[in-house]
């Protein structure tokens, strides 16, 4: 059950998608270029981003077409009986890939989509499409509760989709991968919303957790107020980049 599991609630359903389809989206992916690297330069290292997973191909088309579907809506509402859609947008999602020693640190995820002030981010869709994946290659995806400290591990196979909560303590990242040359850490990423008409918590952007690097604390508690200050100036990258389907 989604809500009971600890160390937050989170669920983990393999073979999501039915035969075949996991190995046509990744036989599908570019190799990514320079300019989809991620802007996270501090808190990951080596990550790539494609947000607008329709240009891919006609397979991600079609992905992209069942999760925001009301169908899918339904599924995952039912799993975590909260009222839910997918962001047509895919703002801070899409196609993620990690490449050589990537990681990603722990933090926990901005709480109201930025162009939308009435949509909370309630939970988080990682679908993992990590073709002979093995966990000697590491990159799995490490969740601890901010409260308690609890934490487990998830492995990150092909075609296995991990939905779990976006509080302001549910911890999540990976540390640094040990992938076989030429090949990525990949996940599709994307989140699901709830309307709500009056905010139930103050807005936050993304909060960082770096344990053993004075430097990295330093710049996480200068990483809010600053985002916020460039979002107001200049808006978000992720979303303003995506083009509508």
């Amino acid at each position: 059950m989604y809500i009971v599991k600890k160390p937050f609630p989170h669920i983990v359903i393999d073979d999501f998608l039915i035969d075949g389809i996991a190995e046509e989206l990744y036989s599908s992916i570019p190799i990514p270029k320079e300019n989809n690297k991620s802007r996270d330069y501090i808190f990951a290292k080596n990550k790539f981003e494609i947000s607008n997973i329709v240009d891919i191909s006609d397979k991600f088309q079609t992905l992209y077409d069942g999760l925001i579907s009301e169908r899918f809506s339904k599924l995952i509402s039912y799993i975590t009986n909260e009222e839910l859609f997918v962001d047509p947008k895919f703002h801070g999602g899409g196609l993620h890939l990690g490449g050589k020693d990537s990681f990603l640190d722990m933090h926990v995820d901005f709480n109201y989509h930025p162009s939308e002030p009435k949509w909370y981010r309630n939970v988080n869709l990682l679908l993992y499409l990590n073709k002979d994946w093995k966990p000697e290659y590491g990159g799995q995806l490490k969740l601890v509760d901010k409260r308690t400290k609890e934490s487990i591990l998830v492995d990150i196979p092909m075609n296995r989709l991990t939905i779990m909560s976006c509080r302001n303590y549910t911890l999540h990242g990976y540390d640094k991968i040990n992938f076989p040359e030429d090949t990525y850490r990949t996940s599709i990423i994307t989140y699901a919303y709830t309307i709500h008409d009056k905010p139930i918590e103050r807005p936050r952007s993304t909060y960082w957790q770096t344990d053993n690097s004075p430097i990295k604390n330093l710049v996480g508690k200068l990483f809010l107020p600053l985002v916020s200050l460039k979002s107001k100036l200049f808006g978000s990258g992720t979303s303003n980049n995506y083009k509508d389907s």
